[in-house]
């Protein structure tokens, strides 16, 4: 007994750590990025050239140094934030609301929906997300708005197939049955008696996918397939820092720190959801 009590204790001492970390982190950025107006009154193109290339730590009005135009990095990584994180959030809630929906039409009524949208999420499955990506990119254009519709459509298999597996098993328990027995309409059967049994898995997954978001968008961009190059993004400018690496290490590494703490910071909160919300694994640990 005292091992197990033992084991549980220092289980909840970890989740506890993991929750205060992964909120430091990923919560200290997204408040430095909607603040970022008052913080960096003057913006993340102020260029200086008389300033250029100056190492970090050097002058106080550049903390992290300067790129080849004499732009502050700090500021560019702050700024820059704004366009990977809105691509994360944006583009997860879009595909959580079609994904859920389809999920429930399709786990509910079985039959003829189910088949079609399975199939039609199978096949996308089947499909490399880079090939997705080319394909894509190349019909509809780059761009902000692209992004998240790329993003959009290539994820909302995984909440869809998610949440149709978790209503095929709740669609015959007997509160379903009892609601159906006294005449309760589907869609609030649906939207009442099913969605909230759903929100725990659903919320652990969109906490993982922006941040999984956040770095195929930094990704895309750093292959040129993202963000316009002139919006100050994170994979922007570890592709614009790629040619100073020996002689200017800043301008690159602290764009792929921010993305490496943030996401760590998103992935520890998703594991810290996942094990506060899953009964079975408090104890796993």
């Amino acid at each position: 007994m005292s091992t197990v009590t033992g084991s549980s204790s220092r289980g909840s001492r970890f989740r506890s750590f993991e929750f205060i970390l992964g909120a430091l982190l990923a919560g200290g950025m997204c408040l430095a990025v909607i603040f970022s107006g008052y913080i960096f009154p003057g913006g993340a193109e102020k260029i200086d050239l008389l300033a250029r290339l100056l190492p970090p730590f050097t002058k106080w009005a550049h903390p992290l140094g300067t790129d080849p135009l004499g732009r502050d990095v700090l500021a560019r990584v702050i700024t820059g934030g704004k366009i990977s994180l809105q691509v994360g959030f944006i583009s997860v809630a879009g595909a959580v609301v079609i994904g859920v929906f389809m999920g429930l039409v399709a786990g509910y009524y079985r039959g003829f929906w189910d088949m079609i949208l399975m199939r039609f999420a199978d096949v996308q499955l089947a499909m490399p997300f880079i090939l997705l990506a080319i394909t894509f990119i190349a019909i509809a254009g780059g761009g902000l708005t692209n992004m998240i519709i790329l993003l959009i459509v290539s994820q909302w298999v995984q909440y869809a197939r998610l949440v149709r597996g978790s209503v095929l098993s709740l669609r015959d328990r007997e509160f379903i049955l009892s609601a159906r027995a006294i005449g309760v309409r589907d869609y609030r059967i649906l939207l009442q008696h099913l969605l909230p049994n759903l929100l725990g898995p659903v919320i652990v997954l969109m906490t993982l996918n922006v941040a999984t978001n956040i770095l195929l968008e930094s990704s895309l961009t750093f292959l040129g397939l993202g963000v316009d190059p002139l919006i100050p993004s994170w994979g922007g400018m570890l592709a614009d820092g790629r040619t100073y690496l020996q002689n200017a290490w800043w301008v690159s590494v602290f764009p792929g720190l921010a993305i490496l703490l943030t996401v760590l910071g998103l992935n520890l909160l998703g594991d810290w959801l996942r094990d506060s919300l899953d009964p079975t694994g408090r104890t796993s640990r």
